[in-house]
């Protein structure tokens, strides 16, 4: 929270007077935030639990150009293509979990392959029956308030963000399920002694994360009238890095949605000061790579020393 508010305050001091302190300045940063901050508070989820995807980017694309396909080339129902388009996201989920647990290879070897098959076949089926990547979509009044709503430049991927948000929150805090997770991330083999189901709670994990990236395809998708199957591939390490720093451990077992939370909001509002600011956007990697180095060797630091004081 304190990184936040003095990330804040330095950009709205630099960028004041272009309107960065604006109702549409912060709506900007807030729309960014939001953005990735829905498919970072799954992933991060899923790091405190040990394990990595980099699969949501395909996910992103491949989910958006079905929905675009679906309702544009083949009239079908704006419904039941959403139906579609959350049950690949879930299948997608389901094998990288599967897969994960069963084989015991390394989650992000398993997601990088998935990442690649999934865009690859996004493409070649998207160019294969349309002749081209990117397809307009039509929607419903239904879906367009649920996934296209604006507020002035505010979009509805705001109140998704913080409706996820306090769910995460819950779960982690309040509920057994949150408990396995973070004994799964902190010490799987003495979790399994324990009776915990760590294999269930990473499959429900890669799944939700699955889903997530499923939800922001869908967002882009009817909030843009557009969609494409090779979107979404800067998520691949922009929700991981949120999370770091957000205070996710790299090694599991630790870790908020509260913290990934005021990770997005980092980002966000880097992402959008730069531009307020006038500064070239090159800038922005570096500000990201100062954070998310600053972020890892804080959370290495504090862990050392609380397993020092045990």
């Amino acid at each position: 929270m304190f990184a936040a508010s003095f990330v804040y305050l330095f950009f709205a001091v630099c960028a004041w007077r272009a309107g960065f302190v604006s109702l549409n300045g912060t709506a900007a940063w807030l729309d960014t935030s939001a953005e990735v901050g829905i498919v970072a508070l799954a992933v991060g989820l899923l790091m405190i639990a040990g394990e990595f995807d980099l699969s949501i980017g395909s996910v992103i694309g491949a989910t958006s150009i079905l929905f675009a396909i679906g309702t544009n080339h083949y009239q079908m129902n704006p419904w039941i293509m959403l139906a579609m388009c959350f049950a690949l996201g879930a299948v997608t989920g389901l094998v990288n979990g599967a897969i994960t647990v069963k084989t015991r290879l390394p989650s992000f070897i398993v997601t990088l392959a998935t990442n690649y098959a999934l865009i690859g076949a996004a493409l070649g089926f998207s160019r294969l029956l349309t002749n081209t990547t990117s397809s307009s979509i039509q929607t419903t009044p239904g879906v367009e308030l649920l996934f296209g709503s604006q507020w002035g430049q505010a979009n509805v991927a705001v109140l998704w963000w913080l409706a996820l948000t306090v769910v995460a929150t819950i779960v982690l805090w309040r509920t057994p399920f949150g408990n396995w997770v973070y004994a799964t991330g902190g010490n799987e083999s003495a979790a399994r002694g324990a009776g915990v189901p760590t294999g269930f709670v990473k499959i429900v994990l890669f799944i939700v994360t699955s889903l997530t990236a499923t939800l922001l395809g869908v967002i882009q998708a009817v909030e843009f009238h557009s969609g494409n199957a090779a979107n979404g591939q800067g998520y691949v390490f922009e929700a991981p890095i949120v999370a770091v720093i957000g205070g996710v451990l790299l090694g599991g077992g630790y870790g908020s949605p509260l913290g990934v939370f005021f990770g997005s909001i980092i980002f966000g509002v880097i992402t959008v000061g730069i531009f307020y600011a006038g500064w070239n956007t090159d800038w922005l990697m570096l500000f990201l790579g100062a954070l998310l180095l600053a972020a890892v060797l804080a959370n290495s630091y504090f862990r050392r020393l609380a397993l020092s004081e045990g």
